[in-house]
């Protein structure tokens, strides 16, 4: 190595004795090398303090040890939980994960998975703004999973829960419990996975013969900050709601404290997934196991079998998560005999 800092591939080879070729392929874990023979690479790499130099390696296998994600928004919780879980289980396998928000930008989500196929990334994970986000973008043979929601693109695969059959499981229950008059806080129904679950709602209702009430449905609701306001114009209403469905994790982080400060826990509430210290409210909150967990870790695997070698024919049918409920006791309250008024402590500031 004289003359050079870092050592080369040719010198773990001449160490160990054996071809560079040899050593490429204990390098690459390619398979068909006798164990010692690996063993003795192995401890030469290790003894010269050998780096592989990814932009080499990236040019001889066509693509990086790097998986693109493209996600809604990393600072919602169930997204932070579902891109840490995806992470993790990348990272054991060896590969770095770029992750980054497409805000809802169909244009923008566009870009930057194109920007992923250009930094020859080995494979995308994307949770698509629409089911044909992608549709039409030329991405050569480059893997793509779809997360938490169906896309569309040739080859692609995407792994789901059953979002309008567990929100109607969800309405059921709280029929179950005597509950007629059940609002529903989502955000825009524009989001593949809202529009589900309020066809799941909607189809919960129907099969046990209850009407409608448009003015029960909360839509605009992005996040936990408008939860207070559209929860005192449900209570206003002169038949108010008995029980609620919060359809994700970050607008039922806004109906807890809401009801609490308005001493309102006679309320019912369910929640479309689980979130930190719901068991140990009182009541302990009810909710749909959407486990943003597993769910990474069931993308993360189907992505690593994409990214194995070989011409093995892979699945493109969606992949769908079991989830089930979770009872608690908020989900099972009666409904209330009386139904005051909201109190304006939901609507203030100025706590």
């Amino acid at each position: 190595m004289t003359g050079r800092n870092e050592p080369i591939l040719r010198d773990v080879a001449q160490m160990a004795s054996v071809s560079i070729k040899t050593a490429s392929r204990v390098l690459n874990d390619a398979p068909g090398v006798a164990p010692l023979t690996r063993a003795k690479v192995l401890a030469a790499m290790s003894a010269l303090d050998y780096r592989p130099d990814p932009a080499a390696r990236t040019l001889r296998a066509g693509r990086d040890r790097s998986v693109g994600v493209v996600v809604e928004n990393i600072g919602d919780v169930f997204v932070a939980a579902l891109v840490a879980s995806i992470e993790s289980r990348l990272s054991d396998a060896g590969y770095q994960v770029l992750i980054t928000s497409s805000h809802r930008d169909v244009d923008r989500e566009r870009v930057i998975v194109q920007d992923f196929q250009q930094r020859r990334c080995a494979g995308v994970i994307v949770m698509p703004t629409t089911e044909d986000s992608l549709v039409g973008l030329r991405l050569g043979n480059l893997p793509v999973v779809f997360v938490d929601r169906v896309g569309q693109h040739a080859g692609s695969q995407s792994v789901v829960s059953d979002d309008f059959e567990l929100t109607r499981l969800a309405t059921q229950h709280l029929i179950s419990h005597g509950h007629r008059r059940i609002g529903i806080l989502s955000d825009s129904q524009n989001v593949p996975t809202t529009r589900d679950r309020h066809a799941g709602f909607r189809r919960g209702m129907a099969d046990a013969g209850l009407a409608m009430d448009s003015d029960l449905v909360r839509d605009d609701c992005p996040d936990e900050r408008f939860v207070r306001d559209a929860l005192t114009d449900l209570f206003a209403l002169d038949s108010p709601p008995t029980a609620l469905i919060a359809t994700n994790t970050r607008l039922s982080l806004g109906v807890v404290p809401a009801l609490h400060m308005a001493g309102r826990t006679d309320t019912a509430f369910l929640s479309f997934g689980d979130f930190p210290m719901a068991e140990s409210l009182t009541p302990a909150v009810t909710v749909i196991d959407h486990s943003p967990r597993r769910l990474g870790e069931i993308t993360a695997d189907t992505m690593l079998a994409r990214l194995q070698p070989g011409d093995a024919e892979v699945s493109t049918d969606p992949i769908v998560v079991p989830a089930g409920l979770i009872v608690r006791g908020s989900g099972e309250l009666p409904p209330y005999t009386a139904a005051p008024q909201f109190t304006a402590a939901v609507a203030s500031d100025t706590d």
